[in-house]
């Protein structure tokens, strides 16, 4: 990650933001497209977008991170120099210790869709070295865990390409 002010304007802000709602809360994160995020087209490049959506992964909680195994990007419209934009990231389910994320830049007062991501994630606990499974994660935050809703079309064939690359490495 390379926006450390925005990660220090996060943090600070972090301090008085109410708490989600686990497990299914979204968190919402208000955003301007900087000089330094646009590309030679003067909108926003296609690389910042995943910079910005680990902001929106922040997990400093028990010394927990998150960890990205897999994503898809959907790009629908560009976000222009300056312009205001909101990050919502939200889980949407899981299989075994891999959570299916989906991160949304939404614009404008009707706040359209500019981009949508799913990406498949893992939570780390860098104390004990291991990954956390969903009832263990759920669980530390005292929430007891429900069983993941059916994951969308778009998500299983995610979970099914990061299979796929996977077979290929094999």
């Amino acid at each position: 990650m390379n926006l450390w002010f925005r990660l220090l304007h996060l943090l600070l802000c972090s301090l008085f933001r109410p708490k989600l709602e686990a497990p299914f809360g979204v968190s919402r994160l208000q955003f301007r497209v900087l000089p330094n995020d646009l590309d030679s087209n003067l909108h926003m490049t296609n690389g910042r977008y995943w910079n910005i959506f680990d902001l929106g992964r922040v997990a400093l909680r028990e010394k927990w991170a998150p960890i990205v195994g897999a994503g898809t990007i959907q790009f629908r419209r560009e976000l222009k120099p300056f312009q205001r934009f909101t990050l919502e990231t939200r889980l949407v389910g899981w299989v075994g210790s891999r959570g299916i994320m989906e991160q949304r830049v939404l614009i404008g007062t009707e706040q359209k869709i500019a981009t949508r991501a799913l990406l498949v994630t893992g939570i780390y606990d860098r104390r004990a070295r291991q990954f956390l499974g969903m009832p263990k994660m759920m669980e530390a935050i005292g929430v007891v865990a429900p069983p993941s809703p059916p994951l969308s079309a778009a998500a299983e064939a995610l979970l099914a390409a990061d299979a796929a690359l996977k077979q290929d490495d094999a």
